[in-house]
């Protein structure tokens, strides 16, 4: 497992595994730490359209619906973004909701063959960690891995690196707003 961290970040940490034998799917997990207690933290990730806000503008990702008003299990969210260029459609479902702890969506329709990411919180140093963890896999089997795979990684590594970026900048102005600073 190799880790790639940002100095200036710290503890951004993005593992990512590279098992010695040719993978049949590709992994992303990473840990940040906010401030912020889990009240605050959970909603703010359990509302789909957040993602426009921590998505790197390259993307050009927007949120074009959901199939319910609050998000809970068997919830779809429809989007639209393009990958270097490329416009794609892509639908997830939620698959697990446990609110204040972790939720896991999965990939119906979109870019990857396989997209499954779960999100857990837990209450810790009187804040927020947040564990992602990203299984995901590319069209064409073996041979989608071995001529885009680590194009891919470093996009997927890119936009988890900004979004923790982004979340921290949100969480530490809302943390300064309601505290006066």
């Amino acid at each position: 497992m190799s880790l790639v961290s940002s100095e200036n970040l710290n503890p951004i940490q993005l593992a990512v595994d590279t098992p010695a034998a040719p993978p049949s799917h590709f992994e992303l997990k990473c840990e940040d730490w906010l401030p912020n207690p889990i009240e605050e933290v959970f909603p703010f990730f359990g509302d789909a359209y957040n993602l426009e806000r921590i998505t790197p503008e390259f993307l050009r990702f927007k949120v074009l619906s959901t199939s319910e008003r609050e998000v809970k299990k068997g919830t779809l969210v429809n989007y639209r973004l393009r990958l270097h260029g490329i416009p794609f459609g892509w639908q997830t479902i939620i698959e697990e909701w446990e609110p204040g702890v972790r939720f896991i969506d999965r990939q119906l329709k979109g870019p990857f063959k396989l997209w499954h990411h779960t999100h857990e919180f837990e209450s810790h140093d009187g804040g927020t960690l947040i564990r992602d963890h990203v299984r995901y896999d590319l069209p064409l089997g073996a041979l989608g891995r071995f001529v885009a795979g680590a194009f891919v990684r470093r996009d997927v590594e890119e936009i988890f690196r900004f979004r923790q970026e982004q979340t921290r900048v949100i969480f530490k102005a809302n943390s300064s707003s309601q505290h006066g600073i």
